[in-house]
């Protein structure tokens, strides 16, 4: 009876040992599953950052193809660590710490990335702004250049047009072989066209020939030579008869004797007055 006794005891204690054992191996079970959970989750959290770090290195733009080369680096290291890492057991704890690392250096280096990115799209803007104002500045000094240049122009223009010597007080005469006015043809040996060169200060000085055209009462132009010839403005046309003063700027008068050598008609002649500059003017007059 003693030793059944003792048996039993030992029985009950081993079975409470069992049961405490037990008790104990669920709570360590239970522990680990919480544990291997736990970091599960956090493996997850880090993949999530991983991929993150992947897309907003993929938004990285630049124009600088030097730091394009180095973005396309640091995206390939990015693409290899979530590879490894996802080929890591999530209980490897001092390998995940690592790649935990590796994906605080590689956000640190996209930080300073994203810093010289905005400092050259600053400089990008700045310059195209330059650019701008530049282009601006350039069209306003083109248009002032521009007005100026027609403002400068029409001065030069204006003074060309002022720098003319003009004339004034045509008017032609028929004198006889006495050297006296006449009105009648028949007592006409030649004819003296009179008129001003009227005071320009700014006209160039010096020698200046005066042409006259005269023309019969049939219209016809009266000249002793075809060869006569003397260009206004460009425009070459024969002369009856010329003359050369001496122009100093102040007003002079000059007459120009005209004689055909043929006898004059009745009817009305007419004089033009020119200078290579211009026409000085017209005048008639009546033979009877």
């Amino acid at each position: 009876m003693e030793n059944e006794e003792k048996l039993r005891k030992i029985v009950v204690a081993l079975a409470i040992f069992a049961l405490l054992l037990a008790g104990v191996l669920a709570y360590i079970w239970i522990g680990k599953n919480k544990i291997v959970s736990d970091l599960n989750i956090e493996k997850e959290d880090l993949t999530q950052e991983m991929i993150t770090l992947q897309n907003d290195y993929a938004d990285l733009e630049t124009a600088n193809d030097t730091l394009n080369a180095h973005l396309d680096i640091e995206r390939e290291k990015v693409n290899q660590l979530i590879e490894r890492f996802q080929k890591t057991e999530a209980t490897n704890r001092a390998q995940i710490r690592q790649y935990e690392k590796e994906l605080g250096t590689l956000r640190s280096i996209m930080k300073n990335y994203i810093v010289q990115i905005d400092s050259l799209n600053s400089l990008n803007i700045a310059l195209r702004q330059e650019a701008s104002d530049a282009r601006r500045e350039a069209a306003e000094n083109k248009m002032q250049y521009d007005n100026l240049r027609t403002t400068t122009d029409e001065y030069a223009r204006q003074v060309a047009e002022g720098s003319v010597v003009k004339g004034r007080g045509v008017t032609l005469h028929a004198i006889n072989s006495s050297a006296k006015e006449t009105n009648r043809s028949s007592r006409t040996a030649k004819l003296r066209a009179d008129l001003f060169l009227i005071e320009n200060s700014i006209a160039q000085k010096g020698p200046k020939r005066v042409y006259i055209r005269v023309k019969g009462p049939d219209g016809i132009l009266m000249t002793a030579s075809d060869e006569q010839l003397f260009t206004c403005n460009g425009e070459q046309m024969i002369y009856s008869e010329s003359r050369e003063v001496d122009y100093q700027g102040e007003e002079v008068e000059i007459s120009v004797y005209f004689a055909s050598g043929q006898s004059y008609t009745k009817g009305v002649y007419t004089v033009d007055a020119y200078t290579t500059e211009g026409k000085l003017g017209s005048a008639d007059l009546l033979l009877k």
